[in-house]
């Protein structure tokens, strides 16, 4: 059978109306690129213009704190322990990208920040490193992004900071690394050692896995190749590096590789795997994971106490049914033991005693009450907790005690307009008589999780500050600073709380075009879709991650402003939006370590039955108990986990039950406009 002829003039009139719809796509991409804004050539000579004005270093103290960054660097002042210096970092908002070339320093016992303007400064840069060395600060690499983040400048240059003058000084060595971002940087001894990063070509992003090292004595680069035959770690970037003794960690990161398919897509890929570098023989070698290490994730912080290394964030992405990307941002604390190379879970150890919260409260009200209630508070905890220890001396096991504080944590749920609230269900005997009521226990602070955060450690406290997050559709910049003592290790401390991020969403014009504009480019293949996986480093393989959606807080840490944001309008959502909801709760709660997080419908009981090895080896870590002490120690830290998710979990049974109850009604009659696909939030790690 032979084709059937074509209509005169039907294939030409098609092929002219694709050619002029590609030529305008073509144009409108050329003319994004050459925009005055986003000429990034234009945007930087001008800023070294700038920079060429200034003749002397000025120092103004007591300033406004830095404004809402990521991918910046915090060092502590080797001369000066109790100082930390801020330097560089980004923002988006939105619509824009804006990179910052500013130095800050932060006097954690004032608690005040001062600005440094100096001659000669670095460009603005964010995704660079920076180490504390004698009294200078270095600083190599990094980028910076045009506006509309079409385009990136790779840096190769290498600063040095004097802490005493402030003043920079550029060293243009031969042998340094090439340009690149997302590389890590460590100290060890008198030498600066470089590995990894990313180079962003437009076409493709090269990922490197070279070594370099710089002597801070003969003030030389060198570069380390691998011998033949050697283990060498894969080319990454966004990992983290960190120095114990004579023995350099790396520790997971992130990079994309094509993968075999016929469309030859990219495929990211989460590491997970852990080396070790001998700094005397150049030697890499893996390190076996012993303990409980904590899950595949990306843009998590690292940083030494010690004997010991800390991790704290990250995110966990996962592209669920009806195209919808979820991103977990994780709050988790891990211990990684230098010396045995063994992970733990690091929970904070259990809350203060019930005669401790009632004094507290108590002393909270106005001296001019009765010292009376004071009394009778004090009365009141102390006999409660000698009932308690007279308890379970006579039960003489865990049971009745679960059971006991099971009874305790029933709550009864509020939910009203400003979010979700817990109030105790036990007997009014059970709580001091307070003119009708009772004092509420002090709220959990932490931080919030996060991607993309500084972290450093002095003075055996740790520093977080800064980072990314999202709530719902948004990207949310960080400017908190929080602290928790390492010593006791008992609670988070919220030095800065977070202000809030400016957020401008992008028009429905600039939304079509970007669509078009990837529609363009998928079918002209200068684009690859992205699929995260994670590279096991016991058996080589890859595993896929298990990271799943959902809508951490906003930079409040309190569990009860986290589930607000999750529920967003309430009972105005729409159907198919609280499913979305359901969904992101649900992958909430299981995408955290199972062995910390309750299931749906799951009982105080049944939670520390499934999970009493986990408790009781985080405990263990903190006091060394054995036997009975630490069983009962780690049900304390279950139960204080438990009681900090179970609005979340009460919150899931309400919409699941509301979700019943409309679809009983009927189909849902309105249509929504598909969005965009959400993009996975690994490709933010640098």
């Amino acid at each position: 059978m032979g084709k059937k002829a074509k209509k005169p003039g039907k294939g030409k009139e098609k092929t002219e109306r694709k050619t002029a719809k590609a030529e305008e796509k073509r144009a409108r991409r050329e003319n994004k690129k050459i925009s005055p804004e986003d000429d990034i050539d234009a945007i930087l000579l001008s800023i070294q213009k700038e920079e060429a004005k200034k003749k002397e270093v000025h120092v103004e103290e007591n300033v406004p704190a830095p404004s809402p960054r990521s991918n910046c660097t915090m060092a502590l002042n080797p001369l000066k322990d109790t100082e930390l210096i801020l330097y560089g970092g980004e923002f988006y908002n939105g619509t824009k990208t804006f990179v910052y070339g500013d130095l800050y320093r932060y006097d954690v016992e004032k608690q005040a920040w001062k600005s440094i303007s100096s001659p000669n400064s670095p460009p603005p840069r964010s995704a660079h490193q920076s180490v504390a060395w004698k009294n200078y600060l270095y600083i190599f690499g990094g980028e910076f992004t045009s506006p509309n983040q079409e385009r990136f400048h790779h840096y190769k240059d290498f600063w040095m900071l004097d802490l005493k003058t402030n003043q920079w000084e550029q060293l243009n060595l031969k042998g340094c690394p090439g340009p690149r971002s997302g590389h890590r940087m460590v100290l060890y001894k008198h030498k600066i050692i470089v590995f990894g990063g990313f180079y962003d070509t437009l076409r493709e992003v090269r990922y490197y896995n070279d070594l370099f090292v710089f002597d801070l004595d003969q003030y030389k680069w060198q570069e380390i190749k691998p011998r033949p035959g050697s283990m060498w770690p894969s080319a990454r970037s966004g990992f983290q590096f960190f120095v114990h003794q004579d023995e350099i960690f790396m520790y997971g990161g992130y990079s994309k590789e094509v993968s075999t398919d016929k469309d030859s897509s990219e495929k990211g890929i989460v590491h997970a795997d852990m080396w070790s570098l001998d700094p005397r023989t150049w030697e890499w070698n893996k390190v076996k994971k012993v303990g409980m290490p904590p899950g595949p994730r990306a843009g998590f912080s690292m940083c030494v106490h010690k004997k010991r290394a800390l991790l704290f964030g990250g995110v966990v992405d996962m592209e669920v049914k009806g195209d919808v990307m979820m991103s977990l941002f994780l709050n988790e604390l891990y211990g990684f033991q230098l010396d045995n190379h063994r992970w733990y879970p690091l929970e904070l150890r259990k809350e203060k005693s019930t005669k401790e919260k009632l004094k507290v409260s108590s002393d909270r009200k106005p001296h001019n009450e009765d010292i009376d209630d004071k009394n009778q508070t004090a009365e009141f905890a102390a006999k409660e907790k000698d009932d308690n220890l007279e308890y379970l001396d006579e039960a003489g096991d865990m049971e009745s005690y679960m059971d006991e504080v099971s009874r305790c944590l029933d709550t009864e749920l509020v939910v009203s307009d400003h979010g979700i609230n817990a109030s105790s269900a036990r007997s009014p005997q059970a709580h001091p008589a307070n003119g009708g009521q009772h004092s509420p226990l002090p709220e959990i602070v932490k931080p919030c999780g996060r991607i993309n955060s500084c972290m450093v450690v002095g003075k055996d406290t740790l520093y977080v500050y800064g980072g990314m997050m999202e709530v719902k559709d948004q990207e949310v910049t960080l400017d908190d600073l929080y602290c928790l003592n390492l010593s006791k290790l008992d609670e988070w401390k919220c030095i800065i709380p977070a202000s809030e991020s400016e957020w401008i969403e992008a028009s429905e014009d600039e939304n079509e075009d970007e669509d078009e504009d990837e529609d363009g480019e998928d079918s002209e293949d200068e684009t690859n879709s992205d699929d995260v996986s994670s590279e096991n480093e016991d058996d080589g393989s890859d595993e896929d991650d298990a990271s799943e959606a959902r809508k951490d807080a906003s930079a409040s840490s309190h569990v009860g402003d986290a589930v607000a944001m999750i529920k967003g309008e309430g009972k105005n959502l729409r159907r198919k939006e609280k499913r979305i909801r359901i969904e992101q709760i649900r992958a909430n709660l299981g995408l955290s370590d199972s062995q910390r997080t309750p299931v749906p419908g799951e009982s105080l009981k049944d939670f520390y039955k499934r999970t009493n090895m986990y408790w009781q080896m985080a405990a263990y870590e903190h006091t060394q108990h054995t036997g009975k002490e630490l069983r009962k120690d780690g049900f304390d830290l279950a139960v204080i986990r438990y009681r900090e998710l179970k609005p979340i979990l009460d919150e899931l049974a309400i919409l699941e039950a509301e979700q019943k109850a409309e679809e009983e009604e009927g189909p849902e009659t309105s249509s929504r406009k598909r969005g965009t696909k959400k993009k996975s939030k690994s490709l933010l790690i640098k």
